[in-house]
C-alpha cells in the first residue's frame, strides 16, 4: 500500500469518527439541567459515551442506558448495562423491562432525556404479544442476512416490539422528553434511528407482512398472531408523543464534511458522492470503481489527487458462510472491479468500529491488493462468493481495527485517485 495514500485515508476515517464523538458534539444540544426530577435513558452503541457527555455537563444523573458489550463508559449516577448486538440477549431484555419500570414512575412535572444511537434496535428488547426472546432472535437473524434495507428491517422490528415506533416515549407520557439522536441511517430520519423508540410511525402490520414476503422470511406463529391485529406502534400525531422533542445532533454528513476539510488541507480535491448511499455492497463497489476509473481518465496530467467520499449503509445478501461485513465486502469488490489499476486506493469502514460479523471496522485496498492476494494463495473471487472478506483482508494485513469507537454515524468510504 502506498504509504502516503494509506496514511491519508486512515486519517480521514479517524477525523470522521472524531467529529462525531459525543464528548465533542453533544453538549451544544443540551439545555440547562431542568429543575425537579431528571431521568436519563438510552440505548445504542454510542449511548454510554453520550451518557458520559451528559454527566460531564450536568453532573451525576438518575437513569439507565443500554449499550453493546465492550462499549460501557464510567458514569457517576447513570447505570450502564452492556448487552448483545446485533442479536438481542436476556440481559438486554431484562434491562429494557427495568427501563420501562423506571419510566412508569415519572410524571407530568418530570423531565426525561433519551439518548439514542444506532444499535438501539437490538439493545432495546421487549417483544410484543407472546413472542419469545428466542423467536425475536430468530427473526432478527433472518433479517440481517436477507438483503433487506435497514429501513425495511426497522419497520419489522417496530411492530414486533413494545418499545420501538414511539412506544418508549409513550411510556414516559405525560413527562416532558428530549431525545438526542445520533444518526446511522441514510437520510437521518429520526423514525429510523434505532427503530424510532421516541418517534411515531405510519407503517402498518400489512407493511410488515409485505416485507417478510418480499424477502421470503418465514416467521413463528406468535409473530403472525401479533401482525394479525393492531400493534403498539404509535402514529406520529398520537397525543402521547406531543411532549417529545427529537433532535439529531450528529450525522454522517458532518463527518464527511470534516473529512473533506482535512483532505483539502492536505492538497487534495474532493467530491462527496452522498451521505445516504444504500444498496448491495458489491454492486455499489462496481459503480464506484467505474466512476473512479472515469475520473482518473478525465483528469489532466499533474492534477492534484482527487478523493471521492461517501457514506450511507450498504447491505450484504449472505450467500456463503465466511466472515464478512458490508464495508469489507465493498472493499473487496472494489479491488476486483479496479483490476489493479494504478493510482487508486480506498478505505471502507464502519464508524462504530464493527463491520458485520467481526470486531473489525473495515479494510484498505490499493493497486497491489490483487497481487498480494495471489502471492498469498488467495482467490478474491472465492472470498467474495463466500462472503469472507474479513478473512481475506486479515491474511493480507489490510484490515482496519479500531476497537470500540464509542460513536456511530454509519459507513465511511474514501477513494484516493492519483
Amino acid at each position: 500500500m502506498d504509504s502516503v495514500a494509506d496514511d491519508l485515508l486512515r486519517r480521514l476515517f479517524e477525523k470522521a469518527v472524531e467529529v462525531a464523538d459525543p464528548m465533542k458534539s453533544l453538549a451544544a444540544f443540551l439545555p440547562e439541567k431542568p429543575a425537579g426530577r431528571v431521568v436519563v435513558i438510552g440505548a445504542g452503541k454510542a449511548s454510554a459515551r453520550m451518557a458520559e457527555a451528559v454527566e460531564a455537563s450536568w453532573g451525576p444523573c438518575e437513569g439507565l442506558v443500554i449499550t453493546r458489550y465492550g462499549y460501557a463508559r464510567p458514569c457517576e449516577g447513570i447505570e450502564i448495562v452492556e448487552a448483545a448486538h446485533p442479536i438481542p440477549d436476556e440481559i438486554g431484555l431484562s434491562a429494557t423491562e427495568r427501563m420501562l419500570d423506571l419510566l412508569a414512575g415519572v410524571g407530568e412535572g418530570d423531565f426525561v432525556l433519551a439518548l439514542i444511537s444506532g444499535g438501539a434496535s437490538a439493545l432495546l428488547t421487549a417483544p410484543a404479544g407472546e413472542i419469545t426472546l428466542a423467536e425475536k432472535q430468530e427473526v432478527n437473524q433472518k433479517l440481517l442476512v436477507s438483503g433487506a434495507a435497514i429501513g425495511q428491517m426497522n419497520v419489522v422490528r417496530k411492530h414486533l416490539s413494545r418499545v420501538k415506533g414511539g412506544q418508549l416515549a409513550a411510556a414516559a407520557y405525560p413527562a416532558k422528553m428530549l431525545a438526542l439522536l445520533m444518526s446511522d441511517v441514510p437520510g437521518d430520519n429520526p423514525a429510523e434511528i434505532g427503530s424510532g423508540p421516541t418517534v411515531g410511525d405510519a407503517s402498518t402490520p400489512e407493511d410488515v407482512k409485505a416485507i417478510l414476503d418480499q424477502w421470503k422470511i418465514d416467521v413463528p406463529a406468535s409473530v403472525r398472531e401479533v401482525l394479525s391485529g393492531q400493534t403498539g406502534v404509535l402514529v406520529p400525531e398520537d397525543r402521547k408523543l406531543s411532549r417529545v422533542t427529537n433532535t439529531v445532533f450528529a450525522a454522517p454528513s458532518q463527518s464527511l464534511d470534516a473529512a473533506k476539510e482535512l483532505a483539502e488541507e492536505e492538497g487534495c480535491e474532493v467530491e462527496i458522492l452522498g451521505d445516504a448511499i444504500e444498496g448491495e455492497a458489491r454492486e455499489v463497489a462496481h459503480e464506484h470503481a467505474e466512476l473512479a476509473l472515469r475520473r482518473q481518465r478525465e483528469r489532466p496530467a499533474g492534477s492534484r489527487p482527487l478523493i471521492l467520499l461517501s457514506g450511507g449503509e450498504l447491505t450484504v445478501t449472505r450467500r456463503g458462510d465466511g466472515i464478512g461485513g458490508p464495508n469489507a465486502e465493498y472493499a473487496l469488490a472494489l479491488a476486483l472491479a479496479l483490476k489493479g489499476g494504478g493510482g487508486i486506493h480506498a478505505i471502507a469502514c464502519d464508524t462504530d468500529g464493527v463491520d458485520g460479523a467481526a470486531e473489525v471496522a473495515g479494510a484498505v485496498i490499493g493497486p497491489e491488493t490483487l497481487a498480494k492476494a495471489a502471492a498469498a494463495g488467495l482467490s478474491q473471487e472465492k472470498a467474495l462468493d463466500n462472503n469472507d472478506a474479513h478473512s481475506f483482508f486479515g491474511v493480507l494485513g489490510d484490515q482496519v481495527v479500531t476497537g470500540p469507537t464509542l460513536t456511530n454515524v454509519n459507513d465511511f468510504r474514501a477513494i484516493w485517485i492519483g
